[in-house]
């Protein structure tokens, strides 16, 4: 076998070894993660006021620690409004969500404080390096005659 040949070989096996290892599920010992969310959603045409229709939406937070062996901490759950100020933090203290469990935080559809940019802050932490938690928000209006339903999801953050 030639020296190319076999050098050629060696590159294709490090080459697969290294996307199966890009495959493996991350472990953390924890996050700051930014899950957007809706109070309202435009839609429809700019009335003669100038602005566009609203549909108010409830908001379904679901933190979900997807690790079948450890438990994670929500350290701060802080929403904040479109322009970026803090509505309200929801929790006074940490809280622990054992393995495969979930903490949920609710937002009615009458509570507008957030607009339609508004966003949380999720911050988690784990003793030891776990599966990284799912974060997403379910907005709903179910009405008898239509139903609006979408998910956001939260996305991992560096914080300075």
């Amino acid at each position: 076998m030639s020296t190319f040949i076999k050098w050629f070989a060696l590159s294709l096996s490090l080459l697969a070894a290294n996307s199966f290892a890009a495959d493996e599920p991350a472990l953390s010992s924890g996050q700051t993660l930014y899950l957007p969310i809706y109070s309202h959603v435009y839609h429809g045409e700019v009335g003669k006021d100038g602005n566009p229709s609203q549909t108010l939406v409830s908001t379904h937070v679901s933190i979900r620690n997807t690790d079948p062996q450890l438990a994670i901490k929500l350290l701060s759950a802080r929403y904040y409004d479109t322009n970026g100020k803090l509505v309200r933090a929801f929790l006074n203290a940490p809280v622990t969500i054992p393995a495969l469990g979930t903490h949920e935080i609710f937002i009615p559809r009458k509570d507008t404080s957030g607009g339609s940019g508004a966003n949380f802050l999720v911050v988690w932490s784990a003793a030891s390096p776990a599966n990284l938690p799912i974060v997403e928000a379910l907005h709903a209006d179910i009405r008898e005659a239509r139903t609006l339903m979408f998910i956001t999801t939260g996305q991992a953050i560096k914080t300075r």
